[in-house]
């Protein structure tokens, strides 16, 4: 037997087209990935889409190759997500079951208050597998604490349980914010545990559950996951052995520089030391600057010509993080100032024209537009979906420059 475990492909995540489009390709090379290693099914362990209802141009890719994984007679079993997962039940997952191209293994039904679980039968190879889906906030766990274990963990042969959890024992410091559940709610006793929902990955056993896989995400959905992972992967399984495979869509370089005690200028030289001599063909840049300079401001370093000369060798997409880079005349802006209008005021003169999409000028005018526009309340009698559209449309209108 040999299986494919994917999880958290996020499809339609990006804002930016040329993320979006990658995160995509991710879905094709992990496709292809598993037609090359001739698996026998494979298994999305939640949030295959970014929303319930996906954008059709992603949705088109994504059907095409899970068709030809149809073709081939290798089916692919997947449960909803967090994101995926729909309230209304009006979710793509159950739309792409209906047309045969998955399986939905999240199935079941409610006896006196329990919750038992049915198995899907793989024709191949006889693996029985049974899901739990994944809601926002956590909220599966009435259905965990509900769960008819017993039901599960008494049948025989070889056994997959799907979810999409974050599971306490296994849960790294620094997500412990999530929301998580003691492995105890799963049922014991399954050959392979297949999760999704936590960007990290991880392999363990504890003890009554043999295999608890996490395969992360199939490509990188932050900023800091760009950073920290550069891309994602999926599982094969074959037999006790579980490898993770890399997919790799664009290469990653990061360049992370601690700006303290630095002007603006010493800044821009260390970004075009780190870079010389390199070539960044179809590579995503990642650009994280921390610390208070010595003088001037963030917005004194010249990103536009920064990212020009990582564009002008080649790089597919340039991103920066500023968040913890200060200077001390920032600092001064949130001490002394106390009119709410003039903190207003200074914030964006402090940090106009970090973009590099507007000249700083036309920025300024742009946030106090911006800022004007998302301050309009609902007009009486106007209801949530004609409010929410008027506010989108004039904010559309002020950034293509209206």
């Amino acid at each position: 037997m040999k299986f494919a475990h994917i999880a958290d492909c996020h499809i339609g995540s990006w804002r930016e087209p040329k993320l979006r489009e990658s995160s995509t390709n991710a879905f094709v090379n992990a496709v292809e990935k598993c037609k090359e290693e001739k698996v026998d099914f494979v298994l999305i362990a939640g949030d295959l889409f970014n929303t319930s209802l996906p954008p059709v141009d992603n949705l088109r890719v994504v059907v095409k190759k899970l068709k030809e994984l149809k073709d081939m007679g290798t089916p692919v079993y997947i449960i909803a997500g967090s994101h995926d997962f729909s309230p209304s039940n009006k979710t793509m997952i159950d739309v792409l079951d209906s047309a045969g191209l998955v399986v939905n293994v999240a199935r079941g039904k409610v006896e006196e208050n329990k919750l038992y679980l049915n198995f899907t039968v793989d024709a191949k190879t006889g693996a029985k597998i049974a899901g739990m889906i994944g809601k926002k906030g956590g909220l599966e766990k009435d259905y965990y604490e509900s769960l008819a274990r017993q039901h599960l963990e008494k049948e025989a042969g070889y056994k997959i349980f799907m979810f999409h959890s974050a599971i306490t024992e296994l849960k790294p410091k620094e997500l412990e914010k999530m929301y998580s559940a003691p492995v105890s709610l799963l049922p014991k006793g399954f050959d392979y545990y297949a999760g999704g929902h936590v960007h990290i990955v991880d392999k363990a056993s504890i003890e009554g559950y043999k295999a608890i896989v996490f395969p992360g995400p199939l490509f990188p959905n932050s900023f800091s996951e760009v950073e920290k992972l550069q891309n994602g992967g999926l599982y094969i399984v074959e037999g006790e052995a579980a490898r993770y495979e890399p997919i790799v869509v664009n290469p990653v370089f990061t360049v992370r520089i601690d700006c303290s005690n630095k002007n603006p200028e010493d800044v821009e030289q260390e970004i075009s030391k780190a870079i010389k001599n390199k070539e960044f063909l179809n590579t995503i840049v990642t650009i994280r600057l921390w610390g208070q300079l010595k003088t001037g401001r963030p917005s004194d370093i010249n990103f536009k010509d920064v990212f020009k000369k990582f564009y002008g060798k080649g790089a597919f997409f340039v991103m920066k993080n500023t968040n913890k880079l200060t200077s001390k005349e920032f600092e001064e802006v949130k001490v002394e100032t106390g009119s709410v209008e003039e903190v207003e005021e200074r914030l964006i003169n402090e940090n106009a024209g970090q973009s590099g999409v507007f000249d700083a000028e036309e920025e300024k005018k742009k946030i106090k537009l911006l800022m004007s526009a998302l301050a309009t309340e609902k007009g009486e009698g106007e209801n949530t979906a004609d409010f929410e559209k008027r506010v989108k449309k004039e904010a559309d209108s002020i950034l293509d420059g209206g």
